[in-house]
């Protein structure tokens, strides 16, 4: 196809053909549009899901952290009384 075939081509359009091509890309951005309306939709459920389990990774080393605490300060306990005893066995 030339560039005189495409002006003719161009001339022969009428207003039903030019108002069907209209048609057919409002059509075609209304279904990309909605596409990616949905891949926004599904990208936030997954963020949403990568957030949760951030959140309950954190919650699970916050608990750990905790315990480890509550294991330190019974064994200063033990080896403070030990220390006191040790004190009080020497006076």
């Amino acid at each position: 196809m030339n560039k005189e075939n495409i002006i003719t081509d161009k001339n022969n359009l009428t207003k039903k053909d030019l108002e069907l091509i209209e048609h057919i890309l409002y059509k075609s951005t209304d279904e990309v549009a909605v596409a990616i309306g949905r891949s926004f939709e599904r990208l936030e459920e997954r963020m949403d899901a990568i957030e949760s389990r951030i959140y309950s990774r954190l919650a699970d080393i916050e608990d750990k952290m905790y315990s480890n605490f509550e294991e330190l300060e019974d064994k200063l306990d033990i080896v403070k009384e030990e220390k006191q005893h040790d004190t009080n066995t020497k006076s």
